[in-house]
């Protein structure tokens, strides 16, 4: 059955990549992808309950979990962006890379719609699962995607309402959560999927589902998050002094100077 509701949801996830791709062209900014990342792991839960149309106690917990943390990306980054143009990273390779609209297709919204499907193999997997029990690993799986959502929730809400504050414009953020790591809302997306995982263990080959949190943390550590963020604050005695203090990633508890 693992097969059936992977196709159906690569298959959704390409078309909705496809039609981003012809929107972002149109309105040349490929950064809108980002809003509906959270959006894209919503379409395939409701892919995979479509297909048996078992709604068992399982099911029902682990799509709520992934909708509720979906819908509160996509609305975060939306309004987060909303009238400030395409990304600096977008626009960096929409200046740089020769074959502009090949490139974008194949490496920001299919390699995106990859990277998607194999992140939520966990959730594909309980999908196509007919049993629908919870026992202690599904209950540890919520608890720490609760720890993680809330870490990432509040992170965004902190650092919002810190920009928001005209006095607080081209001050760097190093209260709250920031003061522990330097990307809450990043640290916070990996344990959510770290729970989920988790929730996916007791199913058949579920253990192998470990991919999700690995992919996740290595694109937020090593490739697409942390260090295309960071480089452009390197080089600013105020960004050193933070970063020289405050760990990347991994939250560790340590007084500000």
């Amino acid at each position: 059955m693992f097969k059936e509701h992977f196709t159906l949801a690569a298959l959704l996830i390409f078309c909705m990549m496809s039609f981003l791709f012809l929107l972002a062209t149109m309105k040349k900014d490929n950064s809108i992808i980002d809003i509906f990342w959270g959006i894209g792991f919503i379409l395939i839960c409701f892919s995979g309950l479509m297909v048996d149309q078992v709604y068992t106690a399982k099911h029902i917990l682990l799509n709520s979990l992934v909708v509720i943390w979906g819908l509160r990306l996509s609305m975060h980054i939306y309004f987060r962006n909303r009238g400030k143009g395409e990304d600096f990273r977008y626009r960096n390779w929409r200046e740089t890379w020769t074959l502009f609209l090949l490139r974008s297709y194949l490496q920001i919204f299919m390699l995106q719609g990859a990277l998607m499907l194999i992140i939520a193999s966990p959730v594909i997997l309980v999908n196509s699962s007919p049993d629908g029990s919870i026992g202690f690993p599904e209950i540890m799986g919520t608890l720490i995607f609760l720890f993680g959502f809330l870490f990432e929730s509040i992170g965004d809400y902190q650092l919002r309402k810190f920009r928001q504050n005209p006095a607080n414009n081209g001050v760097l953020m190093t209260k709250g959560l920031w003061k522990f790591t330097r990307h809450p809302n990043y640290f916070g997306e990996f344990i959510v999927w770290t729970g989920i995982w988790l929730i996916a263990i007791p199913e058949v080959d579920g253990f192998f589902t470990i991919i999700s949190p690995v992919i996740m943390f290595i694109l937020l550590r090593y490739v697409s998050g942390v260090p295309m963020l960071e480089k452009k604050y390197q080089g600013k005695a105020e960004w050193e002094e933070y970063a020289a203090l405050v760990p990347p990633f991994f939250p560790r508890i340590r007084k500000m100077k």
